[in-house]
């Protein structure tokens, strides 16, 4: 009797698989490619995964790494397959999913081994996010923020280098995106409106590629509303930092026109940021 019931249990097994196959094959939804995935051990789908990577099949190797994470979630395998997740997606540009992956690992494993490493996947998926000046730069922000918490929590990790130079680009953009906006209300003679915006770019970004220009459209602005000391000490912060700048050149000859020269007036803000440029700040 036990016998002809274990016979008959077999014989379900058998019918139940076929059915299942059968199915699969009949239905367009299910790809049987991929059956099985999600029972083969982590250990074995992790290696898979990064063979995939070797062999530059980034899509076959997100899905592996995923099936681990999903099958074995919080485990030590799901922690591994979480890193290499982020990495493909942000390989394959799919920076969205990159981030939802790399932000989700930080959450989970702020003080793992690969969290470093991790913080530094999300501060590059901001930073091939940044576009053009004459666009949104919110990715630059984040790229700050992002390359910062590299700085700040992994001092003596191996990304703090490029992590500084991401930072210095994004800030370059940043002060970009103020100059942009300067010179078009420049170009509309609403001076007071291109002051502020200069004026951002001296007092927070003072080490970027735009100080200069920043400087010299002050001195620009300034004296085409008759506020002359302001255009003069705008002239002379800009020439006792970048004397051999044609900034600076074309700054003085515009006082001259109207018998001025460079003078630093020590009351003035363009003299106190003139100060923290000196110190590097």
């Amino acid at each position: 009797m036990m016998k002809t019931a274990r016979a008959l249990f077999a014989s379900l097994l058998v019918l139940s698989a076929g059915a299942s196959i059968s199915g699969c094959q009949s239905d367009p939804d299910i790809d049987i490619t991929k059956l099985g995935l999600e029972t083969d051990p982590p250990d074995v789908l992790y290696t898979q995964g990064l063979a995939n990577m070797k062999a530059g099949n980034m899509a076959e190797a997100a899905r592996k790494f995923d099936a681990i994470d999903r099958e074995n979630p919080f485990s030590e395998w799901a922690r591994k397959a979480l890193v290499m997740s982020t990495f493909v997606k942000y390989r394959q540009g799919r920076l969205d999913d990159a981030l939802t992956s790399g932000n989700r690992y930080m959450s989970q494993y702020p003080k793992s081994q690969d969290a470093a490493y991790v913080q530094y996947l999300i501060g590059l998926t901001y930073s091939k996010q940044i576009v053009d000046v004459t666009q949104d730069q919110r990715a630059s922000a984040k790229t700050i923020e992002a390359m910062q918490a590299v700085i700040d929590n992994y001092p003596n990790s191996e990304y703090v280098d490029d992590a500084q130079a991401k930072i210095r680009f994004a800030r370059d953009q940043l002060a970009g995106k103020e100059m942009q906006i300067g010179r078009y209300y420049m170009e509309r003679k609403e001076y007071l409106a291109a002051i502020s915006r200069f004026r951002i770019v001296v007092e927070k970004y003072p080490n970027t590629n735009q100080i200069e220009e920043a400087l010299a459209r002050l001195v620009e602005a300034y004296y085409a509303m008759g506020i002359v000391d302001e255009a003069q000490t705008a002239a002379a912060v800009l020439g006792h930092n970048y004397p051999d700048s044609q900034w600076y050149a074309d700054s003085y000859k515009l006082l001259q026109t109207g018998g001025a020269e460079p003078r630093e007036n020590k009351g003035s803000w363009i003299a106190a940021a003139g100060k923290k440029l000196l110190l590097g700040s």
